[in-house]
This record gives structure tokens, C-alpha cells and sequence, in this order.
């Protein structure tokens, strides 16, 4: 059974000018569209906030449209039977259940709000209108469902070719340096929005051992954690750990 959940929105921080106007649309995927086409993109989109927590749709309900990420990050699952999980986090800039809703078939996963940020919302019937008279939106559209599917191939290569656990956390580690990673004295700065047990689930272990794993990376003083902040503080040594 399919539980439809509604959530309080709050308006976003600040007057919403519409994508054409937004000063962090370019070179983000969806929304450095041509001015003309934006301006018309801007007639469809509700811009809303939504709290750390909240669940933007849920794996198996009806496509309702799309949801781009302004800001803020969200956490994807998809689950089995058996109840497992695979996981990804989707960055600023990216738009969710956009295969569901071209294909009107039910979202493949559930997305739930890692960090508080302003998503933009079309509905699927001004969606599928907006791809058809805008050429230029319908490629980034198709564009965009294939960097999406090589996503998942590359996280599921990465969890098959690993020969341990440990290597699939390395790799882990170090593909977040390689997109989200900020150089700074103490090494390379990651914000960690996961616990152990989601991390658990991205890579197929148990909580226990990734936290046992990160005990180890601390001893040899290849991690260092602080809050909510991670340090890589010795790259070469994580990239050791990784397999050619």
C-alpha cells in the first residue's frame, strides 16, 4: 500500500524571482536553459522550502512531476524485498523523478531532504508540455536521465569490482572528495549528513563494520572527524586502499 504524506511548507527565504533571474542556475544542468525558454520554465515552477527531513516523494506513488534542486541535498533509496537499501545523494541542481514522469510510471525510489533548501516543483502534465514545445528542454531532459543512469551503473560497478568493504568505503570517500571535497589546511573538508548506518547501506555492509572501519582510518590518521565535518587528511594513503 502507497501512503500519500503531505507536508507543511514554508515559503522560500527571500522573494523567488524565478529561474531566468537566479544568479546559481548557470552551469547547473537543468536550469542553464536559453532566456526564452527559462522565462517560459518560470510560468510552471512553485518554488517552496522544505525542512531537513522531508520527503519530497516516495518509492511506488504516482508521478506527480518534477522536483529540482535549488538547494539544500537529498537522500535517494531504492528498496528490495528483503529490505535492503541502495542509496545515492543528489546534488544542487539536479532534477528528481524525472523518469517517472516522462514515462508516467511510478517513482523507482523515495527522496527525502538531507539539508533544508528550496526545491522547485512542475507538475507533470505542464512538464511534458513544456519538453514538447522547447526542443532545447527536451535534450537536457534526455541528457540528464543519462547521466542519472550512468550514476547508478557507476555505483553498482563500484560495489561488484571491490574487493572488501573497506575498499568500497575508500571509494566512497573518495568520489565525495572529487564532488562535494574543499581543500583546507587540515586536508580536504567533507560534510557528513549520513550516519553509519546509511553509509552502511550505500556500500552493502553493516553499520558495525563501517564504523569499525572508520575507527581504523582515525588510528591511522588518514580521516579526522569534527561534528558533522570530516578531514581527509591523507588522500594518497585512502587512494592506497583502492584496487586499479
Amino acid at each position: 500500500m502507497i501512503i500519500e504524506r503531505t507536508h507543511t511548507l514554508t515559503s522560500t527565504p527571500g522573494p523567488f524571482t524565478g529561474c531566468s533571474e537566479c544568479h546559481l542556475r548557470y552551469g547547473r544542468f537543468f536550469c542553464d536553459l536559453p532566456e526564452g525558454t527559462l522565462r517560459a520554465f518560470d510560468d510552471i515552477v512553485r518554488a517552496s522550502f522544505y525542512p531537513q527531513g522531508t520527503l519530497l516523494f516516495i518509492e511506488g506513488q504516482a508521478p506527480r512531476g518534477v522536483f529540482i534542486l535549488c538547494g539544500g541535498r537529498a537522500k535517494l533509496t531504492i528498496s528490495s524485498s528483503n529490505g535492503k537499501t541502495l542509496m545515492r545523494i543528489a546534488e544542487p541542481g539536479e532534477t528528481l523523478g524525472l523518469s517517472a514522469t516522462i514515462s508516467n510510471a511510478p517513482y523507482e525510489g523515495s527522496a527525502e531532504m538531507l539539508e533544508a533548501g528550496q526545491v522547485n516543483f512542475v507538475r507533470r502534465d505542464d512538464f511534458l508540455r513544456f519538453l514538447r514545445e522547447h526542443g532545447e528542454a527536451g535534450l537536457r531532459a534526455a541528457q540528464h536521465l543519462s547521466r542519472d543512469y550512468y550514476a547508478v551503473y557507476d555505483q553498482v560497478r563500484s560495489l561488484a569490482l571491490s574487493d572488501s568493504v573497506g575498499e568500497k568505503l575508500a571509494r566512497l570517500l573518495l568520489g565525495w572528495c572529487a564532488r562535494n571535497g574543499r581543500e583546507t589546511d587540515q586536508g580536504i573538508h567533507l560534510r557528513m549528513l549520513l550516519t553509519h548506518g546509511e553509509i552502511a547501506q550505500m556500500i552493502g555492509a553493516s553499520r558495525e563494520t563501517v564504523t569499525r572501519l572508520f575507527g581504523e582510518l582515525k588510528n591511522r590518521q588518514i580521516i579526522q572527524c569534527k561534528g558533522s565535518s570530516m578531514f581527509i587528511c591523507d588522500k594518497a594513503a585512502l587512494e592506497s586502499l583502492v584496487s586499479s
